[in-house]
């Protein structure tokens, strides 16, 4: 096949078959094809749009890519969650050791940072010493001793995802709901695992700020999971915020500590999402019977501390520096700080999310390129929230840096960032909406 004849039909809005869809991924995969060709079409794929029968395609090619995992023989539930990206989402690093101690296992493989989102791998190898790039036997024996893991893509899960997963985050082609959908769903069908707890974002700082495109992406994933054979549930929950109050790598790390210590004050939506994201990946395995036990359950487990001592052993098993968590001090900590003011008193009626979001990249939290580094230590301290009363002069946000060109760059997305008026705007609930698959 010719490769620029598939980039020209999928421009002109034709169908693909499947025959061409697996002949572009197993291409790519094995490098025969160059990333600007590939770009070119997921970019005619965002522009054009993929049908369900293309989608569910492309999620099957990226799927049988690599192996898929079976740890059938591990007794208990195996569920895992997912989000599709958010500023300050960071529920990934309480939810699996929390589900862990439930009793559930919680095979995870996560991604790293993507566009103005954080990642989870970023996030726990802002810990010293800790190692996302485990092979699948240590994979398994972590899982099988503690019921948790946490490592990224290897070369054997789902490579074409990985080679696709960071084109995209740099071609501008993340914000396709197809793609996002045959991205995730091809990772998390890889896993092995029973069911799949699906957090979908949407308000400002989601890639699908519209809650009607949400729930089409919700629903794409929900079906094609449910095709596979797993028991989904999909949670559209807000982004119009930041979530919790720390963005940025290893603040983020030190928030979720902070939360299974048992300290909740200040970061109520943050608690709020990990306990209605860990009740359902808790009924998903079988270990409650709905919802509201699970929830009850969850919220023991954080403040009695297994859900704490459980990360402490995820942390150990993966090499990290356990007294990172004890002492949250010795995580990595930015040389400079700096505060942006309120310019008026009022009520904050807004946080942009995807400014804050860009404004993270920006200070070194995230990446422009493929190639590029993350600083651990960069971020932002939120001090108020959405509805939150201010007074002209009082302190935003504290902004975490090392490099004052840097700092020179994103100060004024910050600043952009926020919006005072005289009314306190009403809230937004957490969670918007939930899609349950027939399974359930």
């Amino acid at each position: 096949m010719l490769f620029v004849e598939l980039i020209r039909s999928k421009r002109d809005g034709k169908t693909l078959s499947r025959e061409e869809i697996d002949w572009i991924v197993s291409a790519y995969t094995r490098g025969e094809v160059p990333d600007y060709q590939v770009s070119a079409f997921l970019m005619a794929a965002l522009l054009r749009g993929l049908n369900p029968q293309e989608t569910a395609a492309l999620t099957q090619a990226m799927l049988h890519s690599g192996q898929i995992l079976d740890f059938s023989d591990l007794p208990g539930g195996k569920v895992d969650k997912h989000s599709t990206g958010g500023v300050g989402d960071k529920t990934s690093l309480i939810l699996s050791p929390l589900v862990a101690a439930a009793g559930v296992k919680v095979p995870m493989v996560s991604g790293r940072g993507l566009g103005h989102t954080g990642g989870t791998l970023d996030k726990l190898e802002s810990i010293p010493g800790f190692n996302v790039n485990l092979d699948l036997v240590e994979f398994r024996r972590i899982l099988a001793k503690i019921g948790c893991a946490m490592i990224g893509q290897t070369a054997e899960l789902a490579p074409a995802d990985k080679k696709l997963y960071s084109l995209r985050d740099v071609t501008g082609t993340v914000e396709s709901p197809n793609l996002i959908c045959a991205s995730i769903m091809c990772k998390k069908l890889a896993e092995g695992i029973d069911g799949l707890v699906l957090d979908v974002k949407t308000g400002s700082g989601a890639f699908m700020k519209d809650p009607a495109d949400s729930e089409h992406l919700a629903r794409l994933m929900v079906e094609t999971g449910e095709e596979m054979g797993k028991k989904v549930v999909a949670l559209i929950t807000d982004m119009d915020q930041p979530l919790g109050r720390a963005i940025g790598n290893a603040l983020e790390v030190a928030e979720c500590v902070e939360v299974m210590r048992g300290n909740f004050a200040g970061l109520e939506d943050l608690v709020e999402l990990t306990l209605e994201l860990g009740a359902w990946m808790l009924v998903l395995g079988g270990r409650v019977k709905d919802v509201t036990e699970g929830r009850a359950l969850c919220l023991e487990l954080l403040h009695n501390g297994q859900a704490l001592e459980r990360f402490r052993q995820l942390v150990a098993e993966q090499g990290g520096l356990v007294a990172a968590v004890d002492d949250l001090a010795r995580l990595p900590r930015a040389a400079h700080t700096t505060t942006v003011k309120a310019s008026a008193s009022g009520f904050l009626t807004a946080i942009e999310c995807e400014r804050m979001g860009v404004a993270g990249v920006l200070l070194g939290g995230g990446r422009q390129t493929k190639e590029d580094l993350v600083d651990p230590a960069v971020g932002i301290l939120l001090h108020k929230k959405v509805g939150d009363t201010v007074q002209a002069g009082e302190t935003l946000c504290t902004i975490h840096y090392n490099e004052t060109k840097r700092l020179d760059e994103a100060l004024p997305v910050i600043e952009a960032a926020y919006s005072i008026g005289p009314q306190r705007p009403a809230a937004r609930p957490m969670v918007q909406k939930i899609l349950r698959g027939k399974l359930l």
